[in-house]
């Protein structure tokens, strides 16, 4: 490897061991003659090792909330089911570790991972990919390309069901509070609101669709208020998640106004705080447990050397109607 890179033994070593004071493009010199050496590529550390002592990277760079928190600890459950252990990266310092992806395959003890909605671009992930690392993407944060195995919900058809309940309802005039537009579940999910609403004859006013990086209550909050100081504001609003419902809530009661007789609001995840609200939130349940086990059950037959027909695999979501939605208001 050494003398194929031109680099010294020791700045190969670094790199083969994961070590931070290496540059990128060193690394990337090192990692690439690896992948080009073959069936002659230093096996990782850990590689054949028996299943018990097997550790699957767990990625999260998010803080671990009610929603990835329950992710997460669905991963690490249905790991242990299949005999392996986690080794779970997650929080802010997490998402500060931006080249963990081009390390990865020199980790000792890892044999494979589990991405939960990764901020790196595809790029990195087909690179991890043609190296014959095998992972598999949970909640895709952009549409995976085609040849890497990949989990989610079905987000347009959840967010479809719930346009329509709300469009039964007698809503016309929904408002939406989102989250990041380039996140593969917010395109989705726009869409899916659309849809019901063009078979009403209606076409969606994007006036109506206001976005934040940080889908929190706050945000839900403020990007409430913007709409219903509107002199027409909208009669329902759908939030991009439980948490920005929430302070949709709260904007409704700050101004008077009474849910569901005056303003609908209904949220996605269905994740505990959807049931602390009063009125209980209108929502759509994502699978997250199930998305978490399905991630380890691919995972563990890429592992086994199996074959998988299919790679992407989108989960039903299922609309919860409880008392923040009701008829529009005449």
């Amino acid at each position: 490897m050494a003398a194929q890179t031109g680099l010294s033994i020791a700045t190969v070593s670094r790199v083969l061991n994961g070590r931070a004071n290496v540059a990128a493009e060193t690394r990337d010199r090192v990692l690439q003659a690896m992948g080009g050496l073959g069936n002659r590529a230093p096996r990782r550390r850990g590689a054949g090792v028996p299943k018990a002592d097997s550790g699957v990277y767990v990625r999260c760079p998010y803080v671990l909330t009610d929603y990835f928190g329950l992710i997460v600890s669905a991963v690490t459950e249905a790991l242990d089911a299949h005999g392996m252990h986690a080794i779970v990266d997650a929080g802010e310092s997490a998402w500060r570790r931006t080249d963990v992806l081009l390390t990865l395959t020199a980790w000792p003890q890892v044999t494979g991972a589990i991405l939960i909605l990764p901020p790196e671009p595809q790029e990195d992930l087909e690179r991890l990919r043609d190296r014959g690392f095998p992972f598999v993407v949970l909640d895709p944060r952009t549409a995976p390309p085609r040849n890497i195995a990949a989990v989610s919900a079905a987000n347009f058809a959840g967010a479809r069901r719930l346009m329509s309940h709300l469009v039964e309802l007698g809503h016309r005039r929904v408002g939406v509070l989102g989250g990041p537009l380039e996140w593969l579940a917010m395109g989705d999910r726009v869409a899916g609101y659309a849809a019901p609403l063009v078979a009403a004859g209606m076409y969606p006013e994007p006036d109506l669709l206001r976005t934040v990086t940080d889908p929190t209550v706050d945000a839900g909050r403020d990007l409430a208020a913007q709409l219903l100081d509107r002199p027409d504001r909208p009669t329902a609003l759908v939030a991009f998640n439980d948490k920005m419902a929430v302070g949709a809530l709260q904007a409704a009661v700050a101004r008077g106004l009474r849910v569901p007789a005056d303003l609908s609001i209904a949220g996605f995840d269905d994740i505990d705080v959807s049931r602390a609200t009063s009125p209980m939130l209108t929502t759509v349940r994502q699978p997250l447990g199930e998305m978490g086990r399905m991630a380890v059950s691919l995972l563990s037959r890429m592992l086994a050397g199996q074959d998988l027909d299919a790679l992407h695999i989108e989960l039903a979501t299922e609309l919860v109607i409880r008392g923040s939605t009701g008829p529009a208001p005449a």
